[in-house]
């Protein structure tokens, strides 16, 4: 398998903005819709020593030139980024090594 055949797996980094009570029920929103939509559940996870730290992951993302437009449209529906502090959410894609 190429890097280009590969599945993706997409990380949404992001420092909190606000309080967890608000954020998850909007965040888990979002990953409802998304995978009504594409068929890709997604996790949140928190840092560890950073609580205001928090990473979505999508795995296994097997077209991710129809996915990523999609996770972009779930963030404007469900107002996500007002949960980021400046709006800064930085999305990352990455494939296996083999």
């Amino acid at each position: 398998m190429t890097v280009a055949t590969a599945a993706v797996h997409v990380y949404v980094w992001y420092r909190l903005q606000g309080t967890p009570a608000a954020a998850m029920p909007a965040i888990a929103a979002l990953q409802v819709d998304l995978a009504a939509r594409t068929g890709i559940r997604g996790r949140v996870l928190i840092r560890r020593d950073d609580p205001n730290t928090w990473m979505e992951i999508y795995e296994d993302v097997r077209s991710p030139e129809t996915f990523e437009p999609a996770l972009e449209a779930a963030v404007e529906r469900h107002r996500a980024a007002d949960f980021a502090l400046d709006r800064a959410r930085h999305t990352e894609a990455f494939v296996a090594s083999s």
